[in-house]
């Protein structure tokens, strides 16, 4: 990751200040991205494995996704933000290490909620095969 890229992605800092915010994950095989709420729902930051300059396969490493919670605890740290709630949603290999990285900056969680989709029956099965 490039650390002229780091600065420039802490340097867009919102001015508003919090105490408590939503902490979303989403972490699909391909990329992790994060979003920082208030408690209304209104995106406040957000961060992405992409956007921190990873491409390829590497945006879907928990190395990433790490990176990704590190930029955007510093973020909250800076705003004011001392608990979280979070929602974490899909099934890539970031999910914890992102929350992870998030909580280095020295913030609270106060509970962590799966929202990941389970399909109920799933897609049609393929019809059978005739041999």
């Amino acid at each position: 990751m490039d650390k002229n890229l780091k600065s420039r992605v802490l340097s867009k800092v919102p001015k508003k200040k919090l105490a408590k915010a939503i902490l979303h994950v989403q972490s699909t095989y391909n990329n992790t991205k994060a979003v920082v709420t208030d408690l209304e729902g209104n995106a406040i930051m957000f961060s992405s494995s992409g956007a921190l300059g990873f491409k390829g396969a590497k945006k879907g490493t928990p190395f990433a996704a790490a990176k990704v919670g590190e930029v955007l605890g510093e973020k909250a740290a800076l705003i004011g933000i001392k608990e979280v709630d979070v929602i974490v949603k899909g099934v890539g290999s970031g999910r914890e290490s992102a929350v992870r990285g998030f909580v280095s900056h020295g913030i609270n969680i106060t509970r962590i909620q799966d929202k990941t989709p389970v399909p109920f029956n799933g897609p049609r099965p393929p019809k059978a095969r005739r041999v």
